[in-house]
């Protein structure tokens, strides 16, 4: 188990590489970030919390965002459906902030922003899986 952990682990962090190395050098691309602190101080009101400085709020929802992935990269992607697992996560970065009461438009703006999301999940799906097969 612990080799799938540490597969998916390799993966989310991948996956939040490429976010940042293209989001810090390109415009008009996604900003999933962006999503997830919305998403993380309206956890936090809940329990009339906030996280008002920018950098503590980008911290823990990087924390956050590979942890999760990297939970779900390993319990998803070091199987034979590595790739329907990445475009499912892609597809629910794309779709489910507006449902869930979040702004969308960091993640499903333009056309582009949403291929690219789902590009950037299946990356990550992708590293999983040979990071897995070489280990295992």
């Amino acid at each position: 188990m612990y080799k799938k952990i540490l597969a998916g682990l390799g993966g989310a962090i991948a996956l939040n590489l490429v976010h940042e190395i293209i989001r810090k050098n390109f415009d008009n691309v996604p900003e999933v970030n962006k999503v997830g602190e919305e998403a993380l101080n309206k956890a936090l009101e809940t329990i009339d919390l906030k996280i008002s400085d920018q950098d503590q709020l980008y911290a823990a929802t990087l924390a956050g965002d590979v942890l999760s992935n990297g939970i779900y990269y390993a319990t998803t992607a070091t199987s034979g459906f590595n790739i329907a697992s990445g475009l499912a996560a892609g597809l629910g970065a794309v779709m489910l902030p507006q449902k869930m009461g979040l702004d969308d438009s960091p993640v499903a703006e333009t056309n582009q922003k949403k291929i690219m999301i789902v590009g950037y999940y299946l990356f990550g799906a992708i590293v999983t899986k040979l990071i897995y097969d070489k280990i295992k």
